[in-house]
């Protein structure tokens, strides 16, 4: 892998050698992204030239671009240190990336469709305080993944002989979604279904009303596009959605076309979110998503029986139970939010404080007491006026959680002793780590 000794630096090694392929498509695509621009100008521009003249601009452009693409490949070199991963770039102008392996957050490896062909993957890095994730692209299949293993290694405070010697942690598959579920799903979503339903009436309506081919044709085909694109790109992105456990995290693989492998770093996650559409309850299913801390994984389960997503939270979450039960508001919550009140709730175990909105769609939010940074009363005047108020908990991924609609003497008393759980809570709270000693449970998954 790296070779490192007392006298000489890590040695630096360059990405694969297809990445040039992708890299000539630069120069390439700004004469695309012109012409989609002005596409008038540029279809003028190239009747305007003979073809003589378009045979030689492509004659000189493709070899410019595959130069381009193999001189951006042949600067370009990565090395890692006793203490942070280096990332040398830049054909004209140089940038090197100094990436602290004790501030990653999750290495994902990701492989779009012509690089599955190719046999090579790009390796994506999250950092603690970055809102953009550095990337190795590409790498072969099997080097990202043993880099992906020793970065993880490195990051868990392994020495460096060791962490060549951990290799890929060992996964246990917690749930694994069936395409028939996820389909099905998708189709029961609010999204789709509402958008499918504007689809049928808006035209519905149009025809009664003009009796024009025409204006049907024109209204309905960009909304039934628009839904079909949209649900079709879900399926695809969510497609054999795979949570495993490891000892360096969750693992979640997905994908049909492009497939992702990505890492939810553990004691990074500041909210858990599980979602109840109403089309859902019938089966049972529900969603889960996450916020984590500097990182762009927001999705852990995108569909599931209740019971076994509740599993996989009680994972990412350890000890923590979904609550079934929740304090409803006061009923004079009905002059602020007539109707709608009734999907407000709120519950508080030992390890979480849990909101719960929605009546259609229903969202119950848990905050680790560990993880809320503030805790602030809101009041509006018409709140004021039925001595109603809430309680914001804001949390480490920049993200808050509102409780609505509480009696007022409640809510101060929540504020309170809110601050003191958490409090209690990052006292108490292990520190983050990304391996540990322990393996992960047996199972037949």
């Amino acid at each position: 892998m790296v070779a490192e000794g007392p006298d000489a630096g890590p040695r630096e090694r360059r990405l694969h050698p297809v990445t040039p392929l992708r890299r000539a498509w630069a120069p390439i695509a700004l004469v695309a992204g012109w012409a989609v621009h002005d596409p008038g100008g540029a279809y003028q521009r190239l009747s305007d030239l003979a073809t003589s003249t378009l045979l030689i601009a492509v004659a000189i452009v493709v070899p410019l671009a595959s130069i381009y693409g193999i001189l951006s490949w042949w600067v370009t070199h990565f090395a890692i240190t006793d203490t942070e991963l280096r990332i040398r770039t830049g054909l004209l102008f140089r940038r090197t990336a100094h990436i602290r392996l004790d501030r990653l957050q999750a290495v994902d490896v990701t492989q779009p469709l012509l690089a599955r062909f190719a046999g090579v993957a790009k390796l994506k890095l999250d950092v603690v305080g970055t809102n953009s994730k550095d990337e190795l692209s590409y790498l072969g299949e099997k080097e990202a993944r043993a880099l992906r293993a020793e970065l993880l290694a490195r990051a868990a405070g392994f020495s460096p002989q060791s962490a060549h010697d951990i290799g890929e942690a060992p996964v246990h598959r917690l749930l694994r979604v069936a395409p028939r579920t996820l389909a099905l799903s998708v189709l029961l979503s609010g999204a789709t279904g509402g958008t499918l339903l504007a689809g049928t009436v808006v035209p519905a309506l149009l025809w009664l009303a003009s009796h024009s081919v025409w204006s049907v044709l024109v209204t309905a085909v960009p909304i039934i596009g628009a839904a079909g694109a949209r649900s079709v790109g879900r399926f695809v992105n969510e497609y054999d959605w795979t949570v495993g456990e490891s000892p360096d995290g969750l693992r979640l693989d997905h994908g049909l076309l492009d497939r992702t492998h990505e890492t939810v770093p553990p004691g990074r996650v500041q909210t858990v979110r599980v979602v109840e559409p109403l089309l859902w309850r019938r089966f049972g299913w529900v969603r889960v998503e996450l916020h984590v801390a500097g990182s762009s994984n927001t999705l852990l389960v995108p569909v599931a029986p209740r019971d076994e997503a509740v599993a996989v939270v009680s994972r990412v979450l350890p000890g923590v139970n979904v609550p079934q039960e929740f304090s409803p508001s006061p009923r004079r919550a009905a002059w602020c939010v007539p109707l709608w009140w009734r999907g407000y709730g709120l519950a508080v175990t030992d390890a979480v404080f849990v909101a719960r909105t929605g009546l259609l769609r229903r969202r119950t939010s848990l905050v680790p007491h560990a993880k809320v940074q503030s805790v602030r009363l809101v009041q509006g005047p018409w709140e004021g006026s039925k001595r109603l108020a809430g309680i914001r908990v804001d949390t480490g991924a920049n993200k808050t959680v509102t409780v609505r609609l509480r009696d007022e003497t409640e809510a101060q008393d929540l504020l309170l002793a809110q601050a003191d759980r958490s409090r209690t809570g990052r006292r108490t709270a292990a520190p983050d780590r990304w391996m540990s000693t322990e393996p992960p449970p047996v199972g037949t998954g």
